[in-house]
């Protein structure tokens, strides 16, 4: 019970390891992948004394368990849920110190959709061009938990700060998410231009680490016809032949041929992560002078 490591004993809808991802590697088809909530698991480093960019588990709505081999500080951001060591209550948002052999389970989301759960020494899956991170699209990084997988966990980088409580913004009830118009809105009538500005979208329960989908009114072409495919960046809001756009998220394809009307900024693209399917989703676009 004294190896650095642990075992999943409860994988959820989707666990994943993440930590800040595998930037630069757009030109070779690779996205960056990573934390879709990068403050949250920056928090979750920190609250335990790693680095920020140290590798953690990132969890989909229904949480995880694990059981430690080692003694470890443990702490969970994110989407708030319940946190229990063998059972009995545990701090969310703070660092939780568990001893060896002990079960630690981030539960269900209360609201939200992603927990981040960081271990002291983070987690030391393999390194795939530079990043640790799981891409759900590409297959590169380790494998999404399972059932009966161990992990193994780095040595500590020192102790844990004395924290009382650690601000975290909760996750959102109505999503706003502003939108630098371009490169391609001219394939856009005026109509779906003030179609997107004052639509009633939602999102929707087909969203994933590759892209935040949406239902509401379609955004009518002034064009027919598709593009040849182009580069596509972190945030693009791309809009497929159904008319109804698709932001993209970390793990989102390099290229596409499907026009893009506007690009989400990047600092907005955490309270996407955490937007609940059904959550009312505004759209605010603006003209780059």
């Amino acid at each position: 019970m004294t190896d650095s490591a642990f075992a999943v004993v409860r994988a959820g809808a989707l666990t994943t390891v993440q930590d800040l991802g595998r930037a630069g590697h757009a030109h070779l088809g690779v996205p960056r992948s990573g934390a879709l909530d990068e403050p949250a698991l920056r928090l979750a480093n920190r609250l335990v004394g790693n680095p920020e960019g140290a590798a953690a588990l990132e969890t989909t709505l229904t949480g995880c368990a694990v059981r430690l081999r080692r003694a470890a500080t443990v702490a969970v951001t994110g989407a708030p849920c319940p946190v229990t060591v063998d059972g009995r209550p545990a701090a969310w948002g703070a660092p939780v110190r568990v001893p060896a052999g002990a079960l630690v389970e981030a539960g269900a989301a209360t609201h939200g959709v992603r927990a981040y759960v960081a271990f002291d020494g983070g987690v030391e899956a393999e390194r795939v061009l530079g990043s640790r991170s799981t891409d759900v699209l590409s297959g590169l990084g380790p494998a999404p938990l399972a059932d009966g997988a161990v992990l193994r966990l780095g040595a500590p980088y020192g102790p844990a700060p004395a924290v009382d409580a650690a601000p975290c913004p909760g996750p959102p009830r109505e999503l706003v998410l502003p939108v630098v118009l371009g490169p391609r809105q001219d394939w856009f009538t005026p109509r779906a231009l003030r179609t997107l500005a004052t639509g009633g979208f939602r999102v929707s329960a087909a969203s994933n680490r590759i892209g935040l989908r949406t239902e509401g009114p379609a955004l009518e072409r002034a064009r027919d016809g598709e593009l040849p495919s182009e580069g596509m960046v972190l945030g693009a809001l791309q809009v497929p032949p159904d008319g109804r756009p698709v932001l993209f998220l970390a793990d989102h394809p390099t290229t596409g041929g499907y026009p893009v009307v506007g690009v989400v900024p990047e600092s907005h693209l955490p309270a996407a992560a955490q937007a609940v399917p059904g959550t009312a989703l505004r759209f605010a676009p603006r003209h780059v002078r």
